[in-house]
């Protein structure tokens, strides 16, 4: 309960009163109410610039119901830490070490900070069976192909795309999918799609999917949210 003291804080008294009134009317625990009032808080792990990310901060950014707490990243380097520093979203630095021997007391910093939903926008490193256990049906993947062509460890950025063409295909995209314990396995939430010109390069072809990526990542995520219940 003391968890949820800042956040109640900031509610207006008189929403506190009717939120205790209703507790008693309809005999629910105040707690599991404090529950229904508080925001889905969301943390994006990311390796590389972060322009989904950043997309899905702006995205957010006047939600009432959503909130983007931390960005996670492997790499203290990357761009997308300027873009969370931009937007006065908290980083945490987690390292491939960190990630796969202290599985448990990330685990714990995860549920300290109340989060309900994981979304991986270009995290390069596998999520541990412990984390995705952890969090069933609450981890998204964003991968820049139409899976289940072109997936699995090391498919990823230019090597995709290049794979793509290599392989002479008509069309590539992108697939939004939960996470389970295998590479890119996980069930489906939204494919879309674009043509393979014949003189297409990775870069240009690269171009095209970040497009897609910009435009259906955010709605992708949203739809979950709407279905999604805080984590008690």
């Amino acid at each position: 309960m003391l968890g949820l003291i800042p956040e109640i804080s900031r509610a207006p008294v008189l929403y506190l009163h009717v939120l205790y009134l209703i507790s008693l009317v309809k005999f629910i625990p105040l707690r599991e109410i404090f529950y229904l009032w508080r925001m889905i808080n969301i943390a994006i792990f990311a390796s590389g610039e972060g322009t989904n990310a950043e997309k899905l901060i702006q995205h957010f950014a006047g939600s009432t119901k959503v909130r983007i707490n931390w960005i996670v990243t492997n790499k203290d380097d990357a761009g997308v830490v300027a873009k969370a520093t931009k937007y006065r979203k908290g980083v945490q630095i987690l390292s491939r070490y960190v990630l796969e021997n202290y599985t448990e007391k990330f685990i714990e910093f995860l549920k300290l900070e109340k989060i309900d939903l994981i979304v991986l926008a270009g995290f390069l490193l596998k999520m541990p069976e412990k984390i995705v256990a952890a969090y069933p049906y609450r981890i998204i993947n964003l991968h820049p192909a139409l899976l289940p062509k072109f997936g699995g460890k090391g498919m990823y950025g230019m090597h995709v795309h290049k794979a793509v063409i290599d392989a002479k295909e008509k069309e590539s995209g992108i697939s939004i999918h939960f996470v389970n314990e295998e590479y890119d396995k996980g069930e489906m939430i939204l494919q879309e799609k674009c043509v393979v010109d014949e003189n297409e390069t990775p870069e240009t072809l690269a171009a095209k999917i970040h497009e897609l990526e910009h435009k259906f990542f955010p709605l992708a995520v949203e739809r979950v949210v709407e279905n999604l219940e805080v984590v008690k």
